[in-house]
């Protein structure tokens, strides 16, 4: 499997190595990457005072095998988007990050399926076992938080984030395994086939996940997510904020579908926690 080359960072990288000439065609294209993808060699020597020779010779120096082929290159930089290529400025600030999250949570807070909520509570109520999964950095460990908050109440579950695993673990739950699956995308291979396989061998499965998406269609049970990014693309992500708070609402609502069974495990890891780590009686449970 090929993987795709940033043909941008190579010119940038190797940028003082070029020959003078070499610099002028490369100063062209970083300065206005579109242009390059797009104007034919004759006016792009014209433009950088070269030669179509020199265009060709440089499109071979960057590793490519002709001068279509860097611009191929140079079309699959531009298409992840602007704001990654060109320096969009911070508008918002420190408390643009707070903002963004309060308004983000109050948009999913509005979208929310209470049906689609209620059907998956009472499945994993009655699951023999819950698979979490997700792949990635920020699926990742809202799959493992699906783990944190559910085995606090008694529920039989695991977190898996290893391609080939949660492959080879959905490949064996039954009509009475649920699987939970976690995408802030909603396109990770990986997770959708996964899902799919899971539900051939009748698992219910509950995706958090934008709708829409392929991972929405392989669900029984949608808990949608909006996603909004910042164009400002240095701020971490801040629709992990939703996944989390879905992941909250799942947790609280499972609880309170299940008080006896919850009240009792809650309070013997809070005394197995106090009497560890001491301290006063108000601490997170579980830190």
């Amino acid at each position: 499997m090929s993987s795709s080359i940033d043909i941008i960072s190579c010119i940038t990288d190797r940028f003082v190595s070029f020959t003078a000439t070499e610099k002028r065609i490369a100063q062209f294209i970083l300065d206005d990457a579109q242009a390059a993808t797009t104007l034919p060699i004759a006016e792009m020597a014209r433009v950088t005072q070269t030669s179509q020779a020199s265009i060709t010779r440089f499109s071979r120096t960057v590793g490519c095998d002709n001068v279509r082929e860097l611009k191929m290159k140079l079309a699959q930089s531009l298409a992840v988007g602007q704001r990654f290529i060109l320096d969009v400025p911070d508008l918002e600030g420190v408390q643009g990050i707070y903002e963004t999250i309060i308004n983000l949570l109050n948009i999913n807070q509005r979208a929310l399926d209470m049906q689609a909520l209620e059907r998956a509570v009472k499945w994993l109520s009655s699951a023999r076992q819950v698979v979490a999964i997700g792949v990635g950095g920020g699926s990742t460990v809202c799959a493992q938080e699906v783990q944190h908050r559910l085995f606090r109440l008694g529920i039989p579950v695991v977190s898996q984030n290893d391609g080939l695993l949660i492959r080879m673990m959905c490949s064996v739950v039954n009509t009475k395994d649920v699987v939970v699956a976690l995408s802030l995308g909603g396109y990770t291979p990986g997770i959708v086939e996964s899902a799919a396989i899971a539900r051939q061998y009748g698992a219910k499965v509950i995706a958090i996940t934008p709708a829409g998406t392929p991972l929405a269609q392989q669900a029984d049970a949608l808990l949608a997510l909006v996603v909004q990014e910042n164009d400002y693309i240095f701020k971490p992500t801040m629709s992990r904020y939703a996944i989390l708070a879905m992941v909250d609402v799942l947790a609280t609502e499972m609880a309170m579908a299940n008080k006896r069974q919850a009240k009792d495990h809650l309070r013997r890891i809070k005394i197995s926690l106090d009497s560890h780590r001491g301290g006063e009686n108000r601490q997170p449970l579980g830190d």
